[in-house]
């Protein structure tokens, strides 16, 4: 069994936190190729580019790209890039492992004390004004997010980023997954690390609503989001609209 960080008092996971745990790994590891590719990264401490992978597995460098995106967006690469030593060449994007993998130890269970301060520090301050400053703190984490996904990349598809968001927020205990609604997208979270104080302090939720606005920013551009849904209001899932 996997071990599981010590944060706080040990305790058995819920069954939210495990369905998340079980989703963040099977999007990451599920594909026999990317396993291959991610243990291939690990032996090799300086990193590896798209290119190394695509030659070394015999793939196309845009579907080797595809595998160390997901890694990366899930946390388990970090991504940096490095100039040719001489001349003018271009950089060169390299992924090397976080050690976030090293024994599957995945940071899904969260931090009760910090997020029940940060309920009740909330709670201090006027709706409206607590509602706004923790959106900017998810923003900011978002944009921050985002650059170590894909530092240098310059903007992706709508639909691509989306999905780069919905993994990274899986990483972070979300549960999530980008769908079609008709003429748009929507972006579902089945479960959310901050589920029992968010029931408390619905304001809470403005945390990751500014994640999502952030990484968009970053990976994308500057969209209009809207909740249609929140589990700490009662509903079955969260649902962003994008």
């Amino acid at each position: 069994m996997a071990a599981l960080p010590h944060q706080g008092e040990d305790r058995p996971l819920t069954d939210a936190e495990f369905s998340a745990t079980v989703v963040a790994v099977t999007s990451a590891f599920g594909d026999p190729t990317r396993r291959q590719i991610y243990l291939y990264g690990r032996e090799r401490p300086e990193g590896v580019t798209a290119g190394e992978v695509a030659e070394h597995f015999a793939l196309h460098p845009n579907v080797a790209r595809h595998h160390l995106d997901k890694l990366a967006g899930g946390g388990y690469l970090e991504v940096f890039v490095t100039r040719a030593s001489r001349g003018a060449g271009r950089p060169s994007k390299r992924y090397r492992t976080s050690g976030r993998a090293a024994g599957l130890e995945l940071p899904l269970r969260s931090d009760e004390l910090l997020i029940a301060l940060l309920g009740r520090a909330l709670a201090l301050v006027p709706t409206d004004q607590a509602e706004a400053m923790a959106e900017e703190v998810g923003e900011t984490y978002g944009r921050e997010l985002a650059a170590h996904m894909a530092p240098g990349d310059g903007q992706r598809s709508f639909r691509s980023a989306l999905h780069a968001i919905a993994d990274a927020l899986t990483a972070h205990g979300f549960a999530a997954h980008a769908e079609s609604r008709g003429a748009s997208l929507v972006l579902i979270k089945d479960s959310c690390p901050f589920f029992d104080a968010a029931k408390q302090h619905p304001v809470i939720c403005a945390v990751d609503r500014g994640m999502v606005r952030g990484m968009l920013a970053a990976l994308y551009g500057e969209s209009v989001l809207a909740t249609e849904s929140s589990r700490a209001l009662g509903d079955d899932a969260c649902v962003t609209l994008v």
